[in-house]
């Protein structure tokens, strides 16, 4: 497997010698498609043991047109549960994802037996989270809780075992980066550093996570609300305090344009111009 040679690849850099502080990223492919990983990984999700994803046949129904497109131009969850492959889907999924685990735990042990396990920073993330069947809707490609939301663990020397719920973006890991490590600070950062929280997970916090999906589409979660607008102007709102799933969309109803407003005021008044594409040479 590419992620277990790129494992060894990492264990190999942290078996040697460095005269000087460095920086090693290791990336793992999986759990991305396709769900590839040895056999034994399968054995420990049997189909028939695995329990779906709590859906609402009717969650779309409260949901803005380019919403719905989200899901209605791959048509996945039709195509998954017509033939029959839910729970083999999901199961495929969890058995990707052990292997992770797997790899990952090869790697922490590697740095643990070597001469940098005192004074090394570890951040773990991922890049986008994974819909199995919520809101009808497979794949990330969306602007919902199940999508935007990733896994998030930072360690670093002399920081205590703990956990924090406040609402934080993977703009804020190179801010972080620097104040940890006591690098020149740079100006011109969306980011802020996550030192803080790191000392006082608890501590108050008034900024929300940003997420945009092909442009003019933002998301803003803070901790118990996410406010979608899409750039038509229309609007979904989800209370998570009584709503996790996000079944219900209040936007239309009157009594939460505040809640609105304070979330609509972190999304960008201008946008960054289009990238051009790159151009083979």
């Amino acid at each position: 497997m590419d992620d277990w040679k790129v494992v060894q690849w990492g264990k190999e850099v942290l078996n040697k010698k460095h005269d000087k502080p460095f920086f090693l990223a290791c990336g793992l492919y999986r759990p991305h498609l396709p769900w590839y990983v040895p056999r034994k990984y399968f054995d420990l999700y049997p189909p028939d043991e695995i329990t779906l994803p709590n859906i609402d046949e009717n969650d779309l129904d409260d949901v803005p047109p380019i919403g719905r497109s989200f899901v209605a131009r791959r048509d996945d969850h039709k195509n998954v549960t017509e033939t029959d492959n839910w729970r083999r889907a999901v199961a495929g999924y969890l058995a990707c994802i052990r292997f992770a685990d797997d790899m990952i735990g090869e790697l922490l042990d590697a740095l643990d037996s070597s001469s940098y396990a005192d004074n090394t920073m570890i951040v773990l993330w991922g890049d986008h989270g994974w819909h199995l069947g919520e809101k009808l809707h497979w794949r990330k490609f969306a602007l919902w809780e199940e999508a935007t939301r990733v896994p998030l663990m930072i360690s670093a020397p002399g920081m205590a075992p703990g956990r924090c719920d406040r609402t934080v973006s993977l703009v804020d890991l190179y801010p972080t980066f620097i104040d940890v490590c006591g690098l020149p600070q740079r100006d011109g950062l969306d980011g802020v550093s996550l030192k803080p929280l790191m000392a006082q997970p608890d501590r108050e916090w008034d900024r929300p996570a940003l997420t945009t999906h092909i442009r003019g589409n933002h998301s803003v979660r803070s901790e118990r609300w996410r406010y979608i607008r899409y750039s038509d102007g229309t609007e979904e709102l989800y209370d998570h305090e009584n709503d996790s799933l996000e079944w219900t969309n209040l936007a239309e109803d009157a009594q939460y344009r505040d809640i609105i407003a304070a979330h609509a005021a972190w999304i960008p008044k201008v946008e960054a111009p289009t990238a051009e594409p790159l151009r083979r040479r």
